[in-house]
């Protein structure tokens, strides 16, 4: 059985602050919620935004000639213990996937990377390796192509393998799942594009009331997803969970959304309610069976309880299942409460009858 709360303040849209937005930031303001709300949508948004957004990052690198991270490396400035924490601050956006490719696939980038006496003596001798002499021809958008890897002071040509994944959250070397090769030296990986979130709670004003809530969400990345889409993914992750909670429906809530929307949803059952019944494709059996009970319109067949159904003549449950099934398509019911558009049994049919007759009169000829 239906029921109906009083209407809750929702915002009706999402102000962002372009003043101050930049690349990897952005503030937005929505408002107003009811008492209490600012604080529940903010923390849930906070909490899913640095713990369950997806991003790639480098699983593992392979330098020819380099057995293990614990060593120096001839010709090149840096150890490998440091190389490899340059490796870390990689950040790479992810690839357009298609429909059918798996977001967790890992996929391996190779370069030869050649290092010639003319590159040294146009850097003075020290030539820097950055992400983009890497991953310039790969897969992947590089947000921060000059960072630096290390520092080559001898000519050398030597191939570089790099696993690139997506994945959430930090996932230290021994999480990873893949088969490693000879010489792979396994890194941790910090997947999580969002590395700050603040919100705030103000009041609100709506009418001559003051307490309701304001909420303001100050999001910075790193620039792999922008701040837009960071929001974007995390509500959209937020109302994926929620979904489960339907499976312990036991009533249907309808909210009063004030004078303008009901009218609107008025409208909306109207035209549902006004289709005639040889308008759904039922069978041949189930159409003559309503026909007999002088039921000619969806509206008329939905105010009918189940129970009252079975009671015609000819109409049996194959009947009842198929029109149950044809009514949950259009997102009706048998029995259905319609008490909150004003209409009952008793005066459905004059209902849409006067509906259609306003059709007609909208009609221009």
């Amino acid at each position: 059985m239906p029921v109906k709360y009083g209407k809750f303040e929702m915002p009706d849209k999402i102000k962002l602050d372009e003043a101050s937005q930049t690349n990897t930031f952005a503030r937005f303001v929505i408002e107003p919620f009811e008492r209490g709300f600012g604080h529940t949508v903010g923390n849930a948004l906070r909490r899913i935004m640095l713990a369950s957004l997806e991003a790639p990052a480098i699983l593992s690198v392979r330098i020819e000639g380099v057995p293990h991270e614990y060593m120096a490396v001839e010709g090149i400035i840096q150890d490998m213990t440091h190389i490899i924490l340059n490796f870390k601050g990689a950040l790479l956006r992810k690839v357009i996937l298609s429909e059918d490719a798996h977001p967790r696939d890992i996929r391996t980038v190779t370069k030869m990377l050649e290092i010639t006496d003319e590159m040294l003596e146009k850097c003075g001798g020290a030539y820097k390796v950055t992400l983009k002499d890497l991953l310039s021809y790969s897969d992947f958008d590089i947000v921060n192509p000059d960072h630096h890897l290390f520092t080559v002071t001898k000519p050398m040509v030597k191939r570089v393998d790099l696993r690139i994944g997506s994945d959430r959250g930090y996932v230290p070397s021994e999480r990873h799942v893949f088969e490693r090769q000879v010489d792979e030296i396994v890194i941790d990986s910090c997947f999580s594009p969002v590395r700050l979130v603040n919100y705030y709670v103000e009041n609100t004003r709506v009418g001559q009331d003051t307490d309701f809530d304001r909420l303001i969400l100050e999001i910075t990345t790193d620039g792999r997803v922008s701040p837009v889409e960071a929001l974007t993914f995390a509500a959209q992750i937020g109302i994926l969970h929620f979904q489960v909670f339907d499976l312990v429906k036991t009533h249907m809530v309808y909210f009063d959304k004030g004078e303008a929307q009901s009218n609107r949803d008025r409208d909306e059952i109207l035209q549902k309610l006004a289709l005639r019944i040889n308008e759904i494709e039922l069978s041949v059996r189930s159409t003559n069976c309503l026909a007999n009970a002088n039921i000619d319109t969806i509206g008329e067949l939905v105010v009918m309880p189940e129970s009252e159904m079975l009671r015609f003549r000819n109409f049996g449950k194959k009947s009842l299942t198929e029109i149950k099934q044809k009514l949950d398509e259009l997102g009706l019911s048998l029995g259905m409460d319609l008490a909150r558009f004003g209409i009952n049994r008793d005066n459905i049919k004059t209902i849409i009858q006067n509906y259609n007759l306003e059709k007609l009169g909208n009609v221009e000829v």
